[in-house]
């Protein structure tokens, strides 16, 4: 049996530059050590932390030592507000009833196992669907066009529907973060987002964010860093999760070829500072989070670069270089199943925990839509009934970066979830990261 030894101190919180340096020896001296690092929360006087925490396991039948390192971060309220939610699928649906023409398999084999009844996805060019949607001309203004489906579309459609929720001018928000692990473009899709809805070049920053089925979660943790930092330097944020993980999924393994499907979801965050709302609430929106990664269980969920050779006749014998290329994604379910029960409960008691609030004092669970008996194990292991989960599983299946956000706009515009409702959020996937975040709503 393996041996483990996590060694904890404490220092006070350094500057940025400091902070990466200091990190940078922990993990290069592959000692047993680790160090916290913690600044007052301007807002509520409440504490944000990182921690880089070195791994030593010593396998005794190997006799080797192998490191790993994890790294959290949390904190406790941010004057953040939710304010509004959209949210936008593909036009092609695959039923469970489809697949059974694909594999051996049947459609309560699969629901009975997962809790997904039907996914949406986004087809090859030619047999896309095509659309109607607001497209630039020749002449730098914009037109009406026939176009094809793609993540990007999906994404400007659940960012329209969210500030339209939101009641926000495009032109207002500072700041958008899309989170993809398969963007249309390569480079990245939150620049092109943000100019199609109508975000103001000369104000907005874009960026993608990189963090699988954690993606949403962490973005918008990201975000109200910017928003509830009290510099005043941005006061309206638009967060996106949109994947298409049906690119790279292995149609041929039927485990995991049922599970996923193609979606975007958007979420407007409105800095309490530049509310406008005059009902008597603390304008603390983001009520306490905390997240995690661990690179020792990436190889469990991964999708890895290939690569095509190509040889280029460079003088002498040349020079092989890439043609680019991904692998299909590969998944270790069972240990995916585990890390998700044992990690997802503790990440939403300290989430709670820095909140300052118990399990009772939330209305909604609301996680990362993988597999309806994780969620029913999560719930179990928090003391919460199953009636207080927000799920849509059923008719999209894992959209990764975008399951909370579809899920939550349902229950938003169906008047599930209201007003100053309190939700428990949790994300978890590759990397392998997870997170959770405690939400009140509006």
């Amino acid at each position: 049996p393996a041996s483990r030894t996590i060694n904890n101190t404490s220092k006070p919180r350094q500057n940025k530059k400091m902070k990466f340096f200091l990190a940078s020896i922990a993990i290069l001296s592959a000692g047993v050590s680790a160090f916290s690092i913690s600044k007052p929360n301007n807002n509520n006087n409440s504490a944000s932390s990182s921690r880089i925490t070195t791994i030593t396991r010593t396998t005794a039948a190997a006799s080797r030592t192998t490191t790993t390192t994890s790294l959290s971060a949390s904190g406790g309220g941010m004057s953040v507000r939710p304010i509004g939610i959209g949210s936008a699928s593909p036009q092609t649906l695959i039923t469970n009833v489809d697949l059974e023409s694909v594999h051996d398999t049947s459609d309560e084999w699969i629901r009975s196992r997962t809790g997904i009844q039907e996914r949406r996805v986004l087809v090859h060019e030619g047999t896309r669907s095509v659309i109607t949607a607001t497209t630039d001309d020749d002449e730098g203004g914009t037109i009406d066009a026939e176009i094809d489906e793609t993540l990007r579309t999906l994404g400007i459609e659940a960012a329209r529907n969210a500030l339209d929720m939101a009641r926000t001018d495009p032109a207002d928000i500072d700041l958008v973060i899309c989170a993809t692990s398969s963007p249309d473009d390569l480079f990245g899709d939150a620049p092109s987002i943000a100019h199609a809805v109508g975000c103001d070049s000369a104000r907005v920053v874009a960026f993608d964010l990189t963090a699988a089925c954690s993606g949403f979660l962490f973005g918008i943790v990201t975000a109200s860093q910017f928003l509830g930092n009290g510099g005043g330097s941005a006061r309206k944020a638009l967060v996106l999760g949109a994947d298409a993980l049906t690119r790279w999924v292995d149609w041929e393994d039927r485990n995991s070829c049922i599970l996923f499907g193609d979606g975007a979801g958007a979420m407007v965050l409105s800095s309490s500072d530049d509310d406008d709302d005059d009902d008597e609430s603390d304008g603390i929106g983001i009520l306490g989070y905390s997240m995690h990664s661990n690179g020792g269980g990436y190889k469990e969920l991964k999708c890895i670069y290939r690569g095509e050779p190509r040889k280029i006749s460079t003088p002498g014998d040349g020079t092989v270089v890439h043609d680019g290329s991904y692998d299909l994604m590969t998944m270790n379910g069972r240990k995916v199943y585990s890390f998700a029960t044992r990690e997802v409960p503790t990440v939403l008691k300290e989430a709670l925990d820095n909140a300052g609030i118990s399990v009772d004092d939330v209305d909604h669970l609301l996680l990362h839509q993988a597999n309806i008996r994780i969620m029913e194990v999560v719930a179990d292991r928090l003391g919460m009934p199953m009636e207080k989960v927000i799920t849509n599983l059923y008719k999209y299946g894992n959209t990764s970066a975008a399951s909370i956000p579809l899920a939550l706009d349902d229950a938003v515009r169906s008047g599930r979830v209201k007003k100053g409702d309190v939700i428990a959020c949790a994300g978890f996937g590759a990397g392998l990261s997870w997170g959770a975040a405690i939400l009140k709503w509006g």
